[in-house]
């Protein structure tokens, strides 16, 4: 369930937190005319960065160049949490950071990690939009049945726009 009052008093910490439960979300080069593309991600909070595999190989690694800006998408399991986030990508081959990241899912993709055609991306985050709502069936009903007869908006979720340095 995502911590709707966490989403009101430190949207960061929740992004940060949702984004270590979620296994993979879209990512997309901005202007580059292409469709996002699901990817697996690891975050680092300490950098503010999203890193990610994929091959030299592909029409996303050949989207990014100098001055790329990219998109990064989230829904958590319980799609209670919805995040879009947003900064520079870069390709960077981070021998250390690609050790962290290494694991059996991503050795199925590529023959290694010297694989000339395994490419590391890094998104700095800059901005990130996130909602978070309600997981319960009967308070949706709720508000939104309140909603109907007191031309209120329906109170279901809380959504924030952070940015980073």
């Amino acid at each position: 369930m995502a911590d709707r009052k966490l989403a009101r008093t430190d949207p960061k910490a929740l992004l940060w937190k949702e984004l270590g439960s979620v296994r993979a979300g879209m990512l997309g080069v901005v202007g580059s005319g292409q469709h996002m593309q699901p990817m697996a991600h690891h975050a680092d909070e300490e950098e503010g960065r999203i890193w990610f595999l994929t091959k030299r190989s592909t029409d996303l690694f050949r989207a990014v160049g100098p001055g790329s800006t990219a998109h990064f998408c989230v829904i958590s399991k319980d799609q209670d949490f919805h995040a879009c986030m947003s900064g520079p990508l870069t390709a960077e081959m981070d021998r250390a950071r690609l050790d962290e990241m290494w694991n059996p899912v991503n050795a199925a993709w590529f023959e290694g990690k010297d694989d000339p055609d395994l490419a590391m991306l890094a998104l700095t985050l800059k901005s990130a939009a996130i909602w978070a709502s309600t997981d319960s069936t009967a308070r949706f009903a709720y508000e939104i049945a309140k909603a109907n007869l007191t031309d209120d908006m329906p109170d279901v979720g809380v959504h924030n726009v952070v940015e980073f340095v």
